[in-house]
Parts: C-alpha cells; sequence; structure tokens
C-alpha cells in the first residue's frame, strides 16, 4: 500500500507560500523536479517520500525507513516515558524522527518489534481486519497440558469486556514452554489466557509477525533495517 499523497500544486504550494496558480508556471519553466525528473503536471500526486526540487533547492527528500528490533526486558514500547527508558533511546546516535510503532510490547516482553515513519505501512500491519499472525514463545511457571491447546483453540470468554478471543494456536514444547500464535492483540492477552489456568507468564518473547521473523543474530537491544525480502513479505500480507 503506497504512502498516502497530494497534489505536486499543493504539496508546493503548503511548503513554500507560493501561491497554487504559479506553481502552474514554474513546472512550465523546468524548474520542478520530483524523483529526477522534470514535473510538468500539477496535479501530480506526490507523498511523504517523493523527492521534490525546485530549482537548486530540496523541498522533501525523505526516504521511507523500516526497522527490526529484538525488544529487550525493562524498555517501553513508546515514543518517550517520564519514567522508563524506551526504544527510541535504544536507536542512539540514529535518526529517529518521526519513527513510530505499528504494535507494541509489554514493558517486561522481549523480542520482534518494528518501528517506521510510513504510516500507511503501519496502519495496514495494525489494522484488526488483517488478521496477520504473531508468534510468541512463552515460558510459564506450571506444567503446560493438552487442556491448553483445546483452550486456546476454542477462544476464551472474557467477561469483563464481554468478548471472546479469536482462535489461537499453541504448541507444546517442554512441560514450562509453549508456542503461541495469535491473530489479535488485546490487552495483555498472552498472559490473561494462561491466567485462566492460574499459570503465571515468566516470559513472552514474541519471534514473528506475519512472514517476519525476527533475525536471531539480534541481540536483545539491536536493530536493524529490514532486508528487500522481508519487506516484501510484508507487503503479501492481505
Amino acid at each position: 500500500m503506497p504512502p498516502s499523497s497530494a497534489r505536486l500544486d499543493r504539496f508546493i504550494s503548503a511548503g513554500t507560500g507560493i501561491k497554487r496558480g504559479d506553481v502552474r508556471l514554474l513546472l512550465a519553466q523546468g524548474r520542478v523536479r520530483v524523483d529526477g525528473v522534470l514535473a510538468r503536471d500539477i496535479a501530480l500526486p506526490v507523498n511523504q517520500f517523493s523527492r521534490i526540487e525546485l530549482d537548486d533547492k530540496t523541498l522533501q527528500a525523505r526516504l521511507p525507513r523500516y526497522i527490526m528490533m529484538n525488544k529487550p526486558a525493562g524498555v517501553v514500547s513508546a515514543s518517550s516515558d517520564d519514567r522508563h527508558r524506551t526504544v527510541m533511546d535504544l536507536l542512539a546516535g540514529d535518526d529517529d524522527r518521526d519513527l513510530h510503532l505499528p504494535g507494541r510490547l509489554d514493558f517486561n516482553s522481549t523480542g520482534l518489534l518494528l518501528l517506521t515513519n510510513d504510516g500507511a505501512w503501519s496502519r495496514r500491519l495494525s489494522l484488526p481486519e488483517q488478521k496477520i499472525a504473531k508468534v510468541y514463545r512463552v515460558s510459564v511457571a506450571q506444567p503446560i497440558n493438552e487442556n491448553y491447546i483445546r483452550a486456546f483453540a476454542e477462544g476464551m470468554h472474557f467477561a469483563y469486556e464481554g468478548i471472546t478471543t479469536l482462535p489461537a494456536q499453541l504448541r507444546i514444547l517442554s512441560s514450562h514452554e509453549a508456542e503461541v500464535t495469535l491473530v489479535e492483540g488485546r490487552y495483555h492477552q498472552v498472559k490473561r489466557m494462561f491466567g485462566r489456568f492460574q499459570n503465571e507468564v515468566l516470559s513472552l518473547h514474541r519471534i514473528a509477525i506475519g512472514g517476519l521473523v525476527l533475525d536471531a543474530a539480534l541481540a536483545p537491544g539491536e536493530y536493524r533495517d529490514l532486508t528487500t525480502a522481508e519487506l516484501n513479505a510484508t507487503t503479501q500480507i492481505t
């Protein structure tokens, strides 16, 4: 899904104060380039990542960023916090302007976290109707048995909110560890589902979102830009 767009004349007028009627003349004189090409159409759609130049002046040259981070425990998934370090604080020395999070992890949860400055991409990943699978590795205090598998698959009713969770997949990895796949992200959902069995979640680690898998080479707190193949995997989500 491309970023939201606007007409070229409106963009230039808003960014420079030049009247929209005068922008047509600028284009006729060959003074405007969009992504390196002379622009002639005042209605040409441009977006937040279009490179726009007027004469020798660059009006916009933003590049999209798509970042994978291995979130450590004890860090807030937010742009700012008065009491705790945030994931933005881990981007030391990097350009974090306009970055935001299409989805969060709890304070003590770890694993795959995404950051971007592309609002359209973010919204697409966050829409509930997309039902994008998120995979977590969970360790708990008490042994897990086959009853958990059935209960997760059937969905659980939470009377306080009057909701029933969508079917979730639970795969037992060991007596106290499981892999859980959800297609929704309700408040503390995994912890509350295990709580139905009076079983405390000791650790929660997200390993995948859709077709995107956390890079095992990333240590907690480390991050990198998505590869082209990884970004394409997210665009295949429908």
